[in-house]
């Protein structure tokens, strides 16, 4: 899975110029957190966050007045409350990759850009997550699984065949560490498999099975 394939696009973007507010308007109807701001030759110059921009309006205990308030913040362009800085990707880029700069970064979202830094798109953590629910058969019907396998070669291979040996098929698989450094931990969906039946050939196989339960879709 790519950026591409999960991205946002087109993106909506503003310029430099537009008044805070305006951008806040377009955040809110939209229900976008952030916005790609561009030159006029469309080319990323900077993000602005709706938290940037509730972070320039005025205090509620401000002794300003209603027009004087309005005034000041006509001034406020996204200029002024954008960070110019921004971290990118590509829509080449692995899914997972993205979702690690995110992770690190402790970014909601990412812009997406092309060779010559246009803005093509945007990666948030909603996308992420909708991924991840693919990934691991999310919604579909099946024997849900997670073992504890011995770190060797093969030992996927072996899975597979004991689950086609039980007339199953693999909806999902994903590995992950555990504290043991010689084993991995996999979780897995499987379809058409009797439960009990397939749990003791994978233990007889010297894999630990940790869980098992028939998820729905409901119960995704």
């Amino acid at each position: 899975m790519f950026v591409r394939d999960n991205m946002s696009s087109p993106p909506v973007t503003v310029t430099p110029d537009v008044p805070f507010q305006e951008a806040l308007k377009i955040m809110r109807d939209n229900n976008f957190r952030r916005l790609p701001v561009v030159d006029k030759n469309g080319k990323l110059v900077g993000i602005v966050s709706e938290r940037d921009l509730l972070y320039a309006s005025p205090s509620p205990a401000s002794t300003l007045s209603v027009w004087e308030m309005n005034y000041l913040l006509s001034k406020i362009t996204v200029e002024k409350v954008m960070t110019d800085t921004v971290i990118t990707t590509t829509p080449d880029t692995p899914l997972e990759h993205a979702a690690y700069i995110l992770a690190q970064e402790k970014f909601g979202g990412l812009p997406v850009v092309d060779d010559e830094d246009h803005p093509i798109g945007i990666i948030t953590e909603t996308d992420i997550f909708k991924a991840l629910v693919e990934l691991f058969g999310g919604g579909e019907t099946g024997l849900r699984l997670t073992l504890h396998v011995p770190g060797n070669k093969g030992v996927l291979a072996k899975i597979a065949t004991a689950v086609f040996e039980q007339n199953g098929n693999i909806i999902s698989v994903g590995t992950f560490d555990i504290d043991d450094p010689a084993q991995k931990g996999i979780v897995m969906k499987v379809a058409g498999v009797d439960e009990k039946q397939l749990i003791d050939v994978l233990e007889s196989l010297g894999d630990h099975v940790v869980d098992a339960r028939v998820c729905t879709a409901t119960d995704d």
